[in-house]
């Protein structure tokens, strides 16, 4: 799509807006009934582009990216009406006689740009928060992600006339004159320099952003932890997606005492949960495109390789792999992996990592497996990061009671649930007054007047 249709969507999709259309809570609740109905309805043909695209099976298509987008229409359908209502706050005295209250309303025209890594949810869930909210919606799907990207176009085509929901698709060029249109709020899931580059072009407007990004998750493991379920749990966040996840653990950091005994057991779980074979199971996802194949192919340390390895340049695929004795200065920490490579990194003493963290960037995530109440309290509420689990990884933003987002370098904002429709919105002041008054505020001020205003006003 050219500059000039992309300018005309826009103008279609404000004027829209404009009118109204989309403030009735009974609207936004009928359009996201519609929005559930055709993901039913084309479950299939997801699943199929989620394949082609990254070699998901369809259980993990469905477990990772279809079942949690409608459960977060679902949840969006239930609970619209009561997020839409004004919320009445307390009035001081001061303001007698009056009632205060917080209006949320939408900001009105949105672009949401998704990414290819989990294509379908990351563009159904924030579209689904966006119409909950009572946006009119311009939606740029990746074009790294083409056979989903195309079902995502299909899907909002076939449920929403264009001045309402659209899709453009295509790649730099669209998404340059995207952002240099006029947005009332842009919401960006991708990495940290694009990002930057959409954090600039909204500055030029004062258009408000959120942005989901990545980073280098650390997974630490101390030696008071269970061995057996943090490995099976760390293979599970780290590996799923071939590891092309935002929030997957990026590497270990764990006690030099359990290192050897925590590798070993990791070795043993890539085992049972892909094989002896990875390359070879259909349940085992594919790079996106040859260049980041070659990309984390590059960061395969060979002398430090104790686990997998292999390759498959033709499928683009890469198995369950690990890197032990990596150092901080090794080309795999300079970068976030998103993909199949686990580096093992340890310490001798737990208020080490306190010092090994403080300098880098904010990660998106952070795991901890302790059973150490002090341990758990000290990561907890020292370390800087978006969100994360203990005794787990990834399962925190498979939530719609939680927002979900970065900090810092791994990004602003957050959604899902309730906080999906609080970004999506703004929420207004009011004071409503009535018509008596008090006189306290008005010239002339007397001395007797200005005594009270002062006790008022401690």
């Amino acid at each position: 799509m050219d500059e000039r249709h992309i300018e005309k969507l826009i103008d279609s999709q404000r004027i829209f807006f404009q009118s109204g259309a989309t403030l009735s809570v009974k609207f936004r609740i009928e359009m996201l009934k519609k929005l559930r109905d055709a993901v039913k309805n084309h479950e299939q043909e997801i699943a199929a582009a989620l394949t082609a695209d990254l070699g998901k099976s369809y259980y993990e298509g469905y477990m990772c990216e279809i079942g949690l987008a409608l459960t977060e229409i679902n949840y969006m359908i239930r609970h619209t009406r009561k997020f839409a209502k004004k919320h009445k706050v307390r009035t001081p005295i001061t303001q007698f006689p009056a009632k205060s209250y917080q209006l949320p309303v939408p900001f009105g025209n949105v672009l949401i740009m998704s990414p290819w890594n989990y294509p379908f949810l990351l563009t159904i869930a924030p579209i689904a928060d966006a119409i909950a909210a009572g946006n009119t919606i311009v939606v740029k799907p990746s074009a790294y992600s083409p056979a989903t990207s195309s079902v995502i176009e299909k899907i909002i085509k076939e449920t929403y006339p264009s001045e309402y929901v659209s899709v453009v698709m295509g790649g730099r060029k669209e998404n340059v004159s995207l952002l240099e249109q006029k947005f009332d709020f842009i919401f960006f899931t991708g990495s940290q320099n694009v990002g930057k580059e959409v954090l600039r072009h909204a500055a030029e407007n004062l258009t408000p952003v959120a942005l989901e990004l990545g980073g280098k998750s650390p997974c630490i493991v101390d030696k008071t932890a269970n061995i057996k379920t943090a490995a099976k749990r760390i293979v599970f966040g780290k590996f799923i997606n071939c590891g092309q996840t935002c929030v997957a653990p990026d590497y270990v950091l764990c006690d030099s005492e359990i290192k050897n005994s925590l590798v070993s057991e990791i070795k043993k779980q890539i085992r049972l949960q892909y094989g002896e074979n990875p390359l070879q199971n259909p349940s085992f996802g594919k790079i996106v495109n040859e260049k980041h194949f070659e990309r984390i192919c590059f960061l395969i340390d060979k002398k430090r390789l104790v686990a997998g390895g292999k390759t498959d340049k033709e499928k683009l695929k890469i198995a369950p792999t690990v890197l032990d004795k990596v150092a901080w200065n090794d080309a795999i920490m300079q970068e976030e992996i998103f993909g199949p490579v686990l580096p093992v990194l340890t310490f001798d003493k737990f208020d080490e990592i306190f010092d090994l963290l403080a300098d880098k960037p904010k990660p998106l995530a952070l795991y901890l497996f302790s059973n150490d109440k002090k341990h758990i309290d000290d990561i907890t509420h020292k370390c800087r990061y978006g969100g994360g689990c203990i005794n787990d990884t990834i399962m925190h933003i498979a939530t719609t009671e939680m927002g979900f987002g970065g900090v810092g370098e791994s990004g602003m904002g957050a959604y899902h649930g309730k906080v999906g429709f609080d970004t999506f919105s703004h929420k207004k002041s009011l004071i409503k007054k009535s018509r008596y008054d008090l006189l306290l505020r008005y010239q002339p001020i007397t001395k007797g007047h200005f005594n009270i205003i002062k006790k008022f006003l401690k």
